[in-house]
């Protein structure tokens, strides 16, 4: 116990801080609440930042089994298909960042950790476990699962998610927001396809109200598609995955260009999302208190408009391996440092993928001037150097 992480939520962000934490040297028990290790949802980006982390880790060559990695990010208007702006990829990512820009469907990520996981003699797995209640009281953090399981540890890192009932014990702060936007997710074989709709680069459609991401997953054989629209679904927010008819994103997108109708054409099956985050954090005290953490989407959910919703769980996994390596430090210390080095960037990218989401879908002279910038400057915006190059070491 006294050299124990307790960890709530075996998804990626999970699964990558118990990775961390082995790694420095402590023992994990990972309390997952469904009955088995799965991801909901279809692909992931993910930029140098969040390569360079999983490399570290000694994962790279497991990665280069199931990742993509795209030529570049072509933008194109939704509106008449132009061109709007393209960031080369591939070498010029690695040369400039250490690291390629790659593209991986979120299950075979998942499976990539798990599978590093099970290797760690340090780490027990319960399923069919979801912590219920804690207590950080007297040095030690008890936890309590619904089927009845306690354990003790020496912190409790909740990674837990969007509805992290760590999270709400510890800020009480209430349920996320639903933002108004729909995802619409689908994944599909390119030999599937017709040829010409066929792709190993990332692309987006801008368009009012609404854009679509397309991109190859699972070493290109697979596109990973998904369409963010304006919208309500009548089923309650907190049933996170609907079934849709393709009908419904046919319309969001009848007016949009014919070479983007043929791509949402040609897929059959969607699943829908409703869209949900949290305003972009305020302090440290957020992510961390006394023995108690928050990581990933239960400490700073986002919208996607930056692709980094999972990559940000990752880094924060890799700054609890930093603060977890001294020896003789208090545990409350190690979590507040962790706290301290991670709010400030969670906050930053929370906020950034508030405001592309608003360029994204502009409308009027907002997207008049957002398509003349991306025309002029279009690798030069494309690029995130302060996001790809980061974070700073501790």
């Amino acid at each position: 116990m006294e050299n124990q992480i307790l960890i709530a939520g075996g998804g990626i962000g999970g699964l990558a801080a118990a990775l961390a934490c082995a790694h420095a040297g402590w023992s994990v028990q990972l309390f997952e609440r469904t009955r088995e290790f799965g991801e909901v949802g279809a692909g992931i980006q993910m930029g140098p930042n969040v390569v360079r982390v999983l490399n570290a880790w000694g994962l790279e060559n497991a990665l280069q089994q199931v990742v993509a990695f795209p030529s570049d990010l072509r933008v194109r208007s939704a509106t008449d298909g132009a061109e709007l702006g393209v960031l080369t990829l591939g070498e010029r990512a690695r040369q400039r960042y250490g690291a390629a820009y790659a593209t991986v469907h979120r299950v075979d990520l998942q499976s990539v950790l798990l599978k590093a996981v099970q290797e760690q003699d340090r780490v027990q797995l319960h399923l069919d476990s979801w912590v219920q209640h804690f207590q950080d009281k007297d040095e030690v953090v008890r936890v309590h699962t619904m089927t009845g399981q306690d354990a003790m540890g020496c912190a409790l890192v909740g990674a837990d998610g969007i509805w992290s009932t760590v999270r709400q014990q510890l800020l009480a702060d209430g349920p996320p927001r639903v933002t108004g936007h729909l995802a619409y997710r689908a994944m599909v074989k390119q030999q599937d396809l017709p040829e010409k709709l066929r792709s190993q680069r990332v692309t987006a459609w801008l368009g009012p109200d609404l854009h679509v991401v397309q991109y190859p997953v699972r070493r290109g054989e697979w596109m990973n598609v998904v369409a963010v629209v304006h919208g309500r679904l009548d089923a309650s927010a907190d049933e996170w995955d609907h079934a849709t008819n393709a009908n419904d994103l046919r319309r969001a997108t009848a007016n949009t260009c014919a070479a983007l109708r043929d791509v949402v054409s040609a897929i059959g099956h969607w699943r829908a999302w409703v869209l949900c985050d949290r305003p972009p954090m305020c302090s440290a005290s957020e992510q961390a208190q006394g023995r108690v953490a928050l990581l990933g989407d239960a400490a700073h959910p986002m919208r996607p408009y930056m692709a980094q919703g999972a990559g940000m769980a990752i880094e924060d996994a890799a700054c609890l391996h930093s603060v977890l390596m001294p020896t003789g430090v208090p545990m409350e210390q190690r979590l507040q440092r962790y706290a301290q080095h991670r709010w400030q960037r969670n906050a930053r990218v929370q906020a950034r993928s508030i405001r592309n989401g608003e360029i994204f879908h502009a409308k009027g002279v907002m997207r008049w001037g957002r398509d003349l910038s991306m025309r002029l400057l279009g690798e030069k915006l494309l690029d995130v150097p302060w996001l790809y190059a980061g974070p700073a070491p501790i």
